[in-house]
């Protein structure tokens, strides 16, 4: 499969994805966590589908100049960190998109699992995480029947 047609597969599956968990996450109080704001689609997406407050974890801010989020829902430095202030807060998560990575597989899954307990910590009971990267401490669910397994990961917290 070309590398072109990986990534459209990868946009649907996202788009798939988010749209399900917002469904299914609309009795559930809390949040919304986008980690890793990139160019800031999935934010932009978030903010639109979905009528909570959207955090924002990311080390720098280079998105698109629509998508900036506003500055008190955006956390810039390390993961750990701002995951850490987020559970010190009291915050919780009824919905959190995992979008980190390096573009290195290995490295990618590693930091994954490295986060998940500090991602549980700020989830919401029943809360759903939706992954590019396996995680643990979480329970895997199945998503939507869209999706290819393994194309994407589904996790509640509970």
């Amino acid at each position: 499969m070309s590398r072109l047609e990986s990534f459209r597969r990868r946009l649907t599956a996202q788009i798939d994805g988010i749209n399900w968990a917002i469904e299914k996450t609309t009795e559930i109080q809390g949040d919304i966590l986008e980690m890793g704001l990139g160019n800031g689609r999935t934010y932009d997406h978030l903010r639109e589908y979905a009528d909570r407050r959207v955090w924002v974890i990311d080390r720098i801010l280079q998105c698109h100049p629509s998508c900036v989020p506003p500055t008190k829902d955006f956390l810039q430095g390390e993961a750990e960190d701002m995951l850490t202030r987020l559970a010190e807060g009291g915050y919780k998560m009824a919905l959190a998109h995992y979008d980190f990575g390096h573009g290195v597989k290995e490295l990618d899954v590693e930091e994954g699992k490295a986060l998940s307990p500090l991602i549980k910590a700020v989830m919401a009971p029943n809360g759903l995480v939706v992954s590019q990267q396996p995680m643990v401490g979480l329970t895997e669910i199945s998503g939507p029947d869209t999706i290819m397994p393994g194309r994407y990961h589904f996790y509640q917290n509970g």
